[in-house]
């Protein structure tokens, strides 16, 4: 058999094969339906190319994405673009749009169904993110990885594998990787029990570090990078988990005593911030600015005089978390008082995972009937305030939550802000769905934001990507983009702690394995 052929008859194929768009269709006022749902978002201009399929059981399906006289003809239920032309497409589209034309074919009959934009935004979103893929299992916990995805293209690898430092007698679990100034050569992550500790790295140094001490809860868990400093900021938490038997948000993770700690990197040496008792301080995040540190704190007083994870948990509903913040002096590194941001005890709401835009002026937080893992309890939305207003956007109060019984008019009571000069809370609306909406971060520029939602079906939970117009307001939320458009309704695992870099990690999972492996740095606390 002849292996080769002539260029002609290499011509004639691929025209053969190419698809066409019909001459002759009948226009429907209706909206394909497609996942995942990429009509009318917002994308940045360095996104990788959203593929996608025709949910509809079709003959033939066509589809032309066209912008600025150029377009691209695709053939099949899924549409997957080329990485070249998708490329070359949102270069010519930035600040403007992309049209999306898709037809279908029953029978002898093409239907072009109601045409759709993707605005394409001239503002580039951080090249890397950064997740824990987990399983939604709890007995094999330890196959877990800490994975990084470049999101101008579908190239992910993985940073940490769990199962490197397991054995059949010894477990391990890895998370709450953190970054300073979305640098990746300036990352942290947790590992706990077989081959426990902190792993620190450091403009090329890796190490870890041993922060567990008699006089701290725990070693430090949840972390936030000083912007310029050598510090990390963590929690210190005794924590808790339970399974419901009729309670719709099945699983609970809770706090039974927490405090807040600080360690410097290069003198291996922590430091309490706050201890205060009858107090639960957790989620620490600085102003980006560093001269504040936020955190949630809720009150619990229990009625024996030590901690007592059962009394936690029997009353684990009335744990309701306050967003605060203390000064910081950088030159003598220390805090002032805590200072009241939002009281969301008292619209009967817990408000957790404080975190500030680049330019300091939006706080966005996630608000639920209680508690502080939003992840497991449907009812969590993304709220905002502004933080250098009294009041509120224009638009703001227009907003409301989907799925609870409390609307941004709620927040107008002046209980609710106790600090000067701060604007009103109000929903992310544009965000929010009647699922979980969780952890989230900012991008560099302050442009995007990448948040974990349970949208899709209430248990895997996905990243999602929205524009932020920086006066309040968001774009429709995307879906993280992959090359298989399949590929997140049959992937039975989680994306956990979506952080965004503009530069990848370096260290590939055997240097982090052999690094945990070792004794680890003695830590000094003051």
């Amino acid at each position: 058999m002849r292996k080769w052929m002539t260029a002609a008859m290499a011509t004639m194929l691929i025209l053969s094969c190419t698809p066409s768009v019909p001459e002759q269709y009948d226009k429907s006022d209706v909206s394909p339906k497609i996942y995942p749902d990429y009509a009318d978002v917002t994308i940045p201009v360095n996104i990788a190319p959203l593929s996608f399929e025709l949910l509809l059981k079709v003959d033939e399906m066509v589809t032309r994405i066209s912008a600025e006289g150029e377009e691209l003809v695709y053939g099949g239920v899924k549409v997957c673009p080329e990485m070249d032309e998708w490329k070359s497409l949102t270069a010519k589209a930035a600040g403007k749009d992309i049209t999306v034309e898709v037809f279908a074919r029953k029978g002898d009959r093409w239907v072009r169904f109601k045409p759709f934009a993707i605005h394409v935004s001239p503002d580039s979103i951080d090249a890397y993110l950064s997740y824990r893929v987990i399983a939604p299992s709890y007995v094999s916990y330890e196959e877990l990885t800490l994975n990084q995805r470049c999101l101008e293209n579908y190239d992910e690898r993985v940073m940490v594998d769990n199962m490197l430092c397991s054995t059949e007698s010894g477990g391990q679990c890895v998370n709450c990787h953190n970054y300073q100034q979305y640098d990746g050569g300036r990352m942290q992550f947790h590992a706990r029990e077989n081959n426990g500790g902190t792993v620190i790295v450091y403009d090329g140094k890796v190490e870890k570090v041993n922060m567990a001490n008699d006089s701290l809860i725990s070693a430090g868990v949840y972390p936030s990078w000083h912007p310029s400093l050598p510090l990390i900021a963590y929690s210190t938490n005794k924590t808790v988990q339970n399974f419901h038997t009729s309670d719709i948000d099945k699983i609970e993770v809770l706090d039974a005593a927490s405090d807040l700690v600080l360690y410097d990197v290069e003198r291996h040496e922590i430091t309490t911030i706050e201890r205060v008792k009858d107090e639960f301080e957790t989620y620490p995040f600085w102003s980006p600015d560093g001269k504040y540190l936020y955190f949630s704190s809720a009150h619990f007083e229990y009625e024996s005089d030590s901690v007592d994870a059962v009394e936690a948990t029997l009353k684990a509903k009335d744990l309701k978390y306050n967003i605060y913040r203390k000064a910081f002096d950088p030159e003598e590194r220390t805090f002032g008082e805590r200072e009241l941001v939002f009281a969301a005890d008292t619209l009967g709401m817990s408000a957790t995972l404080p975190r500030i835009s680049p330019d300091g002026r939006w706080l966005m937080f996630t608000l639920g009937e209680w508690g502080c893992f939003h992840i497991w309890h449907r009812d969590a939305d993304l709220w905002l305030m502004d933080l250098n207003s009294s009041e509120s956007p224009a638009n703001g109060n227009e907003h409301s939550t989907n799925n609870s019984n409390y609307s941004a008019s709620d927040s107008n009571s002046s209980a609710s802000v106790n600090t000067p000069g701060l604007g009103t809370p109000f929903p992310a609306k544009a965000l929010n769905s009647d699922r979980a909406e969780s952890y989230h971060s900012w991008s560099s520029n302050g442009r995007w934001v990448v948040f974990s939602s349970r949208r899709n079906d209430g248990v895997f939970t996905r990243p999602y990507i929205a524009h932020f117009d920086g006066k309040g307001g968001f774009s429709k939320p995307f879906e993280l983009p992959v090359e298989n458009p399949d590929f997140h309704r049959q992937w039975m695992k989680s994306y956990n702690v979506p952080e965004l870099t503009k530069t990848p990690v370096a260290f590939t999972p055997q240097d982090f394995a052999d690094v945990l492996k070792g004794e680890g740095v003695k830590v000094k606390y003051y």
